[in-house]
Order: structure tokens, then C-alpha cells, then sequence
């Protein structure tokens, strides 16, 4: 018997199961359609909701930076790998979300690898959503500290857990997404920022799915809620809204400060690549230009979820362009999900272990890409195949 044996039935387990993910293949630039496994299909996958993927400035940009600056920086941020992209970026970025400093990082997953294990420790507590992203949930266990899940998007639940539970630690670190990706529903913060005031400890959001999406001009959910100043720590992405990759931690300097020393994907892993830097300078141009793009993205989610709705699809407790279209056994949703691919749409299904068993579902990605014909098509094709599978 071989040593991986366990591997391979592993993987039949998920076949049987109806939970294996057969990736597909794009061969064209980001936007509102795709060739995938070498067909022109509707996009509803992506998380590209402003449709700067492919944007002409963000593609200017990048083009102009490698012919000045090269393309990797060669080296850590810590030794020789702080370019003056590097530099403005943060200085834009501080600006763009009202935040005393900002600090960037490869990936909005690093960042929260590189910031939780530096805040809290093995004698600390955090005090985690029970529905927090896996890259919060990993920073959390590389911490050491004790980890105390309240119920997903409960004050109350909090509340209770920091009373009964932090007395008994050194620090505390109160940890929650802003938007949640998968049902697409909004943290109260503000709420969630009285009980952080109340017992005085760190409060930290990962706003992935509301850069770009919330608050004024994409400004994210400290700028939704008006929170300036008072959350501690706001970690983003670049690579959904901003249409590119890499990862920002904004808020006290002192907190900022100590991540240039201590964290750990800063200090170990090279730094972003030079048209990734300019790219993200020019997604926050066009972002701070106009709020066009943000308008569009939720006019466009708007139509698409009261459409959905009048079909008879359920699409969960979504609060943003993130549209869970409900359908509960993986199986169902795989299927689903290949049925209209042959419609001409790509959506994929999600189920265990991203999503909890029966909770199975196609995520539409909503973006300013699509436009009503694009919409009304993809509309067609979930009626159709809705009626096929008996859903509505």
C-alpha cells in the first residue's frame, strides 16, 4: 500500500459526495464575458465588481511602471524590495480610506497572516465571527492565542463571551469580515465598535468584499459606517474591486508601525511587483475621480436580485452585490451549475467545506461590467434551468 493511498480516497470520498471542484480554465482578460474551457460564456464568477481587471488606465499603468521600475522587486520589504510605488501607494491608500497609515502586503490573505499573529499571542484572546474567512481563521491559529467564537454577526453573543472570557487573558482582539463572501451580509460594526469601547479592546475588521463596494466612492465599511479613527484595524484586498492582487492593512499608526517590524509576510516574503503597485495607484485614481463605477454595481445588483426574486429563486440574507442563489445539496448545485454552463453562463457551484452541509449554492458575482442585456440573458438561462431542475 502506498504511503498516499489515503490521499486517493480522499478524493473518490469527494466525487461520491459530489463535493470535488473541477477547476475550469480562462483564456481571456476579466469582464463581463469570458472564454472558458474555449467558449465565450457569461461571467457571473468573478470578483471583479467594478470591471478594473481589464481596465485601459490600470493596463497603461502597469505597462508604464515596468518600463521604469522593472517587474519583481527582488527582495523583502525589510531589506531591498520598498520601492517609491510601495511608498505612494500606502500614502494614497491612507488618504483614499481616512486612515492614519497604511501598510501593504502580497495578498489581503497575508495580511491577515502578517497582522493577527503580531497583535495577539498564546497568553492573549481573540474573539472571532463564527462565519470568519479561512485567512482569519489561519492567522488566528499561527497567533497561539485562544481562540472564542461568538455567533455570526450577534452583539449579543460577543458581549457575553468578552464578559465571561477576558479576564482570564492578557489582550483581547475582537476580530470580524466586513462583508461576508459567501452570504453576502454586512457586519453591524458600529455596534460591534460600542462593545469593543465597552470592555477597551482592539477591534479589527477585514473589509475583502466591501473595498471598492462600500461606503463612499468604495471607501469600505469604516467609511460606511462613519468609523474613522476608531476601528483599529482595517485589512483589505486589491484583487477584487481594484481588479488586481495584493493586500493593505490600514489604521493607527502605532499599529502600522509595528507591522513594518513584526509581520511576518512583510518581513519574509518579497514585496508586490511593480505593475501590480502602479495598477492599484490607478484603481484608486479612477475610484477617487468618480463614484460611477460604485453606482453602477449596485444599480446593477439591485435589478439582478429583485429579478431573481420574482422568479421564486432564494437568495439568503445578501446585503450587497454578493448574490447566494440557495439550493442546498451540493450535488443540486454542481448540477445546476453544469446546466448552465450549457446555457452560455459561468457560475460555479459552492459547497462543503466553504459553505456548511445544505448550504449549498451558484454565487452570482454582480459588476459594473455587465450591463442589462448581459443581466437579462443570465436571468434566462437561471429561469431556465431552474424549471428543469424543479428549484422555482
Amino acid at each position: 500500500m502506498s504511503k498516499i493511498d489515503w490521499i486517493a480516497q480522499e478524493i473518490d470520498g469527494l466525487k461520491e459526495a459530489g463535493l470535488y471542484n473541477r477547476i475550469r480554465t480562462i483564456s481571456s482578460p476579466q469582464g463581463a464575458w469570458l472564454v472558458v474551457d474555449g467558449r465565450k460564456v457569461l461571467n457571473f464568477c468573478s470578483n471583479n465588481y467594478l470591471g478594473l481587471a481589464n481596465h485601459p488606465k490600470l493596463l497603461a499603468a502597469a505597462e508604464a511602471a515596468m518600463k521604469t521600475h522593472g517587474i519583481g522587486p527582488a527582495a523583502v520589504r525589510s531589506i531591498a524590495g520598498t520601492m517609491d510605488l510601495h511608498v505612494k501607494l500606502e500614502e494614497r491608500l491612507s488618504v483614499f480610506k481616512g486612515a492614519e497609515a497604511t501598510i501593504t502586503f502580497q495578498s489581503g490573505f497575508t495580511a491577515n497572516l502578517a497582522t493577527i499573529p503580531a497583535l495577539v499571542s498564546k497568553e492573549d484572546a481573540i474573539f472571532s465571527d463564527r462565519l470568519n474567512h479561512a485567512s482569519i481563521i489561519d492567522g488566528c491559529r499561527l497567533s497561539g492565542a485562544k481562540i472564542i467564537a461568538y455567533e455570526h454577526n450577534s452583539v449579543e453573543s460577543l458581549d457575553e463571551q468578552l464578559k465571561a472570557n477576558l479576564s482570564q487573558y492578557r489582550r483581547a482582539l475582537v476580530v470580524t469580515d466586513g462583508v461576508f463572501s459567501m452570504d453576502g451580509d454586512i457586519a453591524p460594526l458600529d455596534k460591534i465598535y460600542e462593545v469593543c469601547r465597552k470592555y477597551d479592546v482592539l477591534l479589527m475588521v477585514d473589509d475583502a468584499h466591501g473595498e471598492g463596494v462600500l461606503g463612499k466612492g468604495g471607501r469600505g465599511i469604516v467609511d460606511h459606517f462613519g468609523l474613522h479613527g476608531k476601528v483599529d484595524v482595517e485589512v483589505g484586498t486589491f484583487s477584487k474591486a481594484f481588479g488586481v492582487v495584493g493586500g493593505v492593512v490600514a489604521g493607527d499608526s502605532k499599529i502600522i508601525e509595528w507591522l513594518r517590524q513584526r509581520g511576518r509576510p512583510f518581513l519574509f516574503s518579497s514585496a508586490m511587483t511593480v505593475p501590480d503597485a502602479a495598477a492599484c495607484l490607478a484603481a484608486v485614481d479612477l475610484l477617487e475621480e468618480s463614484t460611477e463605477l460604485v453606482d453602477r454595481l449596485w444599480d446593477n445588483a439591485r435589478y439582478f436580485k429583485a429579478e431573481m426574486a420574482r422568479l421564486g429563486f432564494n437568495t439568503g440574507v445578501s446585503e450587497t452585490p454578493i448574490t447566494p442563489i440557495m439550493l442546498g445539496e451540493a450535488p443540486l448545485a454542481q448540477q445546476f451549475s453544469r446546466e448552465l454552463f450549457e446555457e452560455g453562463v459561468f457560475g460555479m457551484a459552492i459547497g462543503f467545506p466553504t459553505v456548511p452541509q445544505g448550504k449549498a449554492r451558484i454565487r452570482v458575482m454582480i459588476s459594473a461590467a455587465h450591463d442589462r442585456d448581459d443581466l437579462g440573458k443570465g436571468l434566462d438561462a437561471f429561469a431556465k434551468v431552474g424549471k428543469k431542475l424543479g428549484v422555482i
